[in-house]
């Protein structure tokens, strides 16, 4: 039987000149967010699949790759259900297993927490551009802070990291769920169908106002309320301020204190941000998952033609763990697709020295290796990157896979004479 060469599908092989702009990036990622003051942990990749299940990750809870029972405990025989064949699975983000870590450690960790996660998840996707059945999060996440001063800090610390790897004009969109649950429940819809609304809701950008309203209408909601729902939308369409909208047309229907808190997170990131990006209220934004309770936010950037990371408050997590609510909000960027982005664009990393080869030819005296090895050594700690190397038969192809890995510099060592 001939081994397969090709990774599973879904998953790749990372060649060197994306290892090392992933390596540059996550560099970026963890000084940025460290002079934020968040501090890296780590997860295991395996999660109790109860906790994987527990209807906090919506449709991804649809992609988990699970893990059968090991030794005695597989009774393949006895089994009646899927719950006798699997105990774990591959974890499908960092906010499920954050949540159960936090609230295992929270005796041991400062209040409020301000966690660092990056690591692989893994999801039974369609694979498609820039989408893996494997891949890196990268999620920040603040527990223990009640009040707005996450949802600032979150959305600072994300934005001024995309800046330093080199990405402008891009929109920070945001959107609060008591909004959207407020806009509903005006509109007539039944709290149980909210979750529902909002799915088609979502469609929006691709099918339009239209198309929103004749997809409720279908699913059996009653037309009057689908058209001041609907109607709700258009007005946004035609307001000077959508927030002063939102707040006048509601009124009661929001709870106390959440226009002027969502206000005063969009002016004090306004005040604070550069120019190289745009902070979008956006009521028709909804995120997937159902944990969500208070602020939403999402990455969109032109240059991918859709969403590069997101997150939002999520209030109710740590309860179904510890009992007791504790506050909590998150944000993740798309590592995958920052990293197509840069490779697209022909990103290269910023070096302090040069890439420099030595490159020897077969069988070089032992004297003459130790001196190679002196110099590179020498060279490198000049701050130059050396690679040192036996010469090939075929030097010039040799030259050539160097010179398309970024080396600028060769020196050529011999058996009879040193030549440079």
């Amino acid at each position: 039987m001939t081994l397969s060469k090709k990774p599973v599908t879904g998953m790749k092989d990372i060649l060197p000149e994306e290892m090392e702009i992933r390596d540059y990036v996550i560099g970026v990622i963890k000084e940025t967010y460290g002079n934020f003051g968040f501090t890296s942990i780590e997860t295991p990749c395996v999660e109790n699949i109860a906790n994987l299940n527990c209807k906090a990750g919506g449709e991804n809870e649809k992609l988990i790759f699970k893990i059968l029972k090991r030794g005695e405990k597989l009774k393949l025989d006895e089994a009646k259900s899927e719950e006798d064949l699997v105990d774990g699975g591959l974890r499908y983000d960092l906010t499920v297993p954050l949540v159960r870590y936090y609230s295992n450690h929270a005796n041991e960790l400062p209040s409020p927490f301000k966690a660092l996660q990056m690591g692989n998840v893994w999801r039974a996707d369609r694979p498609q551009r820039g989408r893996y059945r494997q891949f890196m999060q990268c999620d920040i996440d603040i527990l223990g802070e009640a009040g707005n001063l996450a949802e600032i800090e979150l959305i600072l610390a994300t934005t001024t990291t995309l800046g330093k790897l080199g990405f402008k004009n891009f929109n920070i969109r945001i959107n609060d769920r008591q909004i959207l649950k407020a806009m509903a429940a005006y509109s007539g819809f039944e709290e149980k169908d909210y979750d529902q609304v909002f799915i088609v809701l979502d469609k929006l950008d691709k099918i339009g106002t239209e198309g929103v309203e004749a997809e409720l209408t279908e699913a059996g909601y009653d037309s009057t309320v689908v058209t001041k729902y609907m109607d709700l939308y258009k007005g946004l369409e035609a307001a000077e301020d959508a927030v002063d909208y939102i707040a006048d047309k509601l009124g009661q229907m929001l709870p106390e204190g959440v226009i002027e808190s969502f206000r005063e997170i969009l002016d004090s990131v306004e005040a604070t941000k550069g120019d190289f990006f745009d902070l979008v209220f956006d009521p028709t934004l909804v995120r997937g998952m159902s944990y969500y309770t208070g602020p939403i936010f999402e990455i969109d950037m032109p240059e991918f033609g859709g969403s590069c990371g997101g997150g939002g408050r999520y209030d109710g997590m740590v309860g179904k763990f510890t009992g007791h609510d504790v506050p909590a909000c998150g944000f993740s960027i798309g590592f995958e697709r920052i990293i197509l982005l840069l490779m697209e664009s022909g990103f290269k990393v910023p070096k302090a020295g040069k890439k420099v080869a030595y490159l020897m030819e077969k069988g070089i005296s032992s004297d003459k290796l130790c001196e190679v090895m002196s110099q590179a050594q020498a060279e490198r700690e000049r701050g130059n990157q050396v690679l040192v190397a036996r010469m090939n038969k075929n030097k010039k192809f040799q030259k050539e896979q160097l010179t398309a890995q970024g080396y600028e510099e060769f020196k050529e060592f011999y058996r009879e004479e040193l030549k440079h």
